[in-house]
């Protein structure tokens, strides 16, 4: 599951679906996470990933 900027609104896809549309990152995040649960207690792994943040370089 991939919370990203897209057209200037976040929002997360997963499996092609895109939802928890929000101008705040924070709004769709959280919407990305109740959903991870939502998957994880349904027994298939998920993991949350953020796309497009600034400031955050691999080293």
């Amino acid at each position: 599951m991939t919370v990203a900027l897209r057209d200037g609104v976040w929002a997360v896809e997963l499996d092609g679906d895109t939802f928890g549309h929000s101008p705040d990152k924070d709004v769709a995040k959280a919407a990305a996470n109740k959903r991870a649960r939502e998957v994880q207690d349904n027994g298939r792994p998920c993991q949350v990933r953020v796309s497009g943040e600034l400031g955050f370089f691999a080293a």
